[in-house]
């Protein structure tokens, strides 16, 4: 089952120097790029707009980042316009999922044994299948380690477990209870997401939707906040951060907690949206490319652009490079200043579409201005 691990890999930065095509300074693009006036908050209330999401305005933007921070996949910058949209104020939350079940029936991903086909597109050819019994009902889970271990090698700190679910995100024995009603859902797939989306009439955000909407206002901004980590000491969002501990190292002596965290436990960005970053990687709907920033930049500006028609993903050890991914962003709990750095609104990775993780939840936009 060690493959199973193969679609959780960080993209890996590689020292690839960039030509002088991509090097384009912010201040070439801002010159066509307006800067925005300070956002208005602007939340549904089931007349004027839908109940619990925000208000969007849309506008150009210059998307990626010529942060140190920035890993390769995240330039060139460049600009893109999006027209506006509806942002759920929050991640789905565990209440919200389980409606969504209750209503329908639904079993997600997890709960269902892997698919074969679809599970050796993420492995090397040839690779055989295996015994029908090992193909369980499961999903991948963070179990992190004892002693600080190769950040290179991540099948130390993540295991499949058999039994684990949207209900039983830690495992069989685990529980949200007590977690419902403000606790992001997790362990749910971009399959699962869509089903959800369907159901409830509205839409999982392009990347270019949803990195506008997570620098919430702020042009060129580090984070979600500003271009400083923690201002005034004050910690922004639920990432691994102020742990005695490095990751992944987990210790009941160190007092620190690496879970997710209630919506909504950090201050919201300039669109009043909650946890953009941290706490749970958020599915959007485009197919993952390594290089679709370097691909988009070469034409005209783009307009609402949908994505990549396929993946392409040449930096995962193990996984073909065509391997189906989709689009995870916003970074997670267990990013930290050593490993992952995804808190970022540019940072993006590309993940298995069928896979289910500890870590990665999701949230809607709409079109739909009445509902």
């Amino acid at each position: 089952m060690t493959r199973l691990l193969a679609n959780i890999a960080i993209v890996i930065v590689v020292g690839v120097a960039l030509g002088a095509g991509v090097r384009m300074t912010l201040s070439r693009w801002t010159q066509h790029v307006s800067a925005p006036s300070k956002p208005r908050i602007i939340e549904g209330d089931g007349v004027h707009g839908p109940r619990g999401m925000m208000w969007i305005p849309g506008g150009e933007f210059v998307m990626g980042s010529t942060d140190r921070l920035a890993k390769p996949n995240e330039r060139p910058v460049h600009p893109v316009r999006v027209h506006g949209f509806w942002m759920d104020r929050t991640p789905v939350t565990n209440a919200q999922f389980a409606a969504f079940v209750a209503a329908t029936g639904y079993r997600t991903t997890a709960e269902r044994p892997p698919d074969w086909e679809t599970l050796k597109a993420q492995l090397p050819a040839g690779t055989p299948k295996p015994p029908d019994d090992v193909l369980a009902p499961g999903a991948m889970v963070f179990v992190g380690t004892e002693q600080p271990v190769d950040l290179n090698d991540y099948a130390q700190w993540w295991r499949f477990v058999p039994g684990t679910d949207w209900k039983h995100p830690q495992g069989p024995g685990s529980s949200i209870v007590g977690k419902e009603e403000d606790y992001p859902v997790v362990q749910v797939s971009y399959e699962d997401a869509q089903a959800y989306a369907r159901w409830a009439g509205k839409r999982l955000p392009t990347e270019a939707e949803w990195e506008f909407a997570a620098r919430g206002g702020l042009e060129h901004a580090t984070y979600a906040w500003g271009n400083e980590f923690a201002p005034k000491g004050r910690k922004m969002a639920n990432v691994w951060e102020g742990s005695a501990q490095p990751f992944p190292v987990i210790s009941s002596q160190d007092g620190s907690a690496h879970h997710t965290s209630r919506v909504c436990a950090f201050l919201p960005n300039g669109y009043g949206l909650c946890d953009m970053t941290g706490n749970v990687w958020q599915w959007v709907a485009d197919w993952y490319r390594a290089d679709a920033f370097a691909l988009e930049s070469r034409g005209p500006e783009p307009i609402d652009p949908q994505g990549p028609h396929d993946s392409y993903d040449p930096d995962e050890p193990g996984v073909p490079e065509n391997a189906p991914k989709r689009v995870i962003r916003g970074g997670s709990f267990l990013c930290s200043q050593d490993y992952c750095l995804s808190y970022r609104p540019s940072a993006r990775r590309g993940n298995d579409p069928y896979t289910s993780m500890s870590h990665i939840g999701f949230r809607f936009v709409s079109d739909d201005g009445s509902r």
